[in-house]
């Protein structure tokens, strides 16, 4: 996780816990004058329009005041939607048994192949057990750069 990104979520975190919300993770997508803080917010009775306003309104003034980032940006807040983003060690033990897909920051297997689809098998060690393709394969926590959960209809 980039520096950028822990500070932000050191002090972003305990506003929106406070508020009654779990705090999901946040993306800090940095572009310039176009860069967008994005925060997902979630709870157990789901998370509409007025809870995304809710904590937009404490963030922006947490964010206001700390001014942690120097160039312009949109701060957006969201549910964590279907495709749910796993961003914590956590959250893979919290669905196993369920599907993903995942980019890793640098190659996992010998053919260089670092976009995966599969199942959280189990967590150990700080390393993430996927079932590819009736194969299992470990991943190290650190080197999982972005990873969703596969929506079921």
């Amino acid at each position: 996780m980039a520096i950028k990104t822990q500070q932000l979520e050191t002090m972003l975190e305990p506003v929106v816990t406070s508020m009654g919300y779990e705090f999901v993770g946040l993306e800090f997508i940095s572009q310039g004058r176009h860069s967008i803080l994005r925060i997902y917010i979630d709870s157990e009775t789901g998370v509409g329009v007025d809870d995304c306003a809710d904590v937009s309104r404490q963030l922006s003034a947490v964010l206001d005041v700390e001014d942690p980032i120097a160039s312009e940006y949109s701060l957006e807040i969201s549910s964590p939607g279907l495709n749910r983003p796993l961003f914590k060690i956590s959250q893979y033990e919290q669905f196993i048994g369920e599907e993903v897909k995942f980019k890793t920051i640098r190659p996992q297997l010998e053919n260089g192949q670092r976009k995966f689809k599969g199942i959280i098998t189990a967590v150990e060690n700080n390393n993430v057990v996927f079932e590819i393709e009736s194969e299992s394969i470990s991943v190290p926590f650190a080197d999982i750069d972005k990873a969703n959960i596969v929506a079921k209809f």
